[in-house]
């Protein structure tokens, strides 16, 4: 996740569906599907977010080099609300480093193509009008999904592959990491723990 200012390429959270009461309902979550379109349900509703995120301390960006990085911690939360009775999903995200004071949000949109059984996971900058492009693409495998794009970070192209993670009802995990060979080899950058 590039931070731009204030600004990340938003956690592009997976999904997760309400296990808990709202209203005094309680909710279920639907029978998964073996296509993947509902990989996302998960995550849906309101979360606490725990993001450790690595910089590099000369640029405060996020980095791609363990050697030179230092992890920052950060918390606040996350939405994620199904679009229009289908499998698409928004997300926004908001979180604050106690330690620094520095803020980053961002925003989600994932739709999933019943064609391919991919998703594909556009990050929203919403203050500027701008859509990070390309995509990360990817699909689930039980409760965990993987998915990938190509991004250039200082003069170079890297591999960036984000992993969510149905842990529980109460809890999911996000980890982005990125590959400066072609995937053999993966540095994690930002990982977020949420919970109910």
């Amino acid at each position: 996740m590039q931070a731009n200012h204030h600004r990340v390429r938003p956690i592009l959270l997976a999904a997760v569906i309400v296990l808990g009461s709202q209203s005094g309902v309680t909710w279920a979550a639907p029978p998964s599907s073996p296509d993947g379109s509902h990989g996302f349900d998960f995550l849906m509703g309101s979360w606490k977010a725990h993001l450790r995120r690595m910089i590099d301390p000369k640029t405060g960006l996020t980095t791609s080099d363990q050697q030179v990085g230092v992890w920052v911690e950060y918390d606040g939360i996350l939405n994620d609300k199904k679009l229009l009775d289908t499998s698409a999903n928004f997300e926004q995200f908001e979180v604050t480093s106690e330690k620094t004071h520095q803020r980053f949000k961002g925003q989600a949109l994932r739709m999933y193509n019943p064609a391919s059984r991919q998703w594909s996971i556009f990050g929203l900058d919403l203050d500027n009008g701008e859509l990070d492009l390309p995509p990360l693409v990817g699909q689930f495998t039980g409760k965990r999904g993987e998915f990938f794009d190509s991004e250039l970070r200082n003069g170079r192209m890297v591999q960036v592959r984000y992993i969510w993670t149905d842990i529980s009802p109460k809890a999911a995990n996000m980890e982005q990491s990125f590959s400066p060979d072609g995937g053999k080899t993966w540095v994690a950058n930002w990982i977020c723990s949420l919970s109910r």
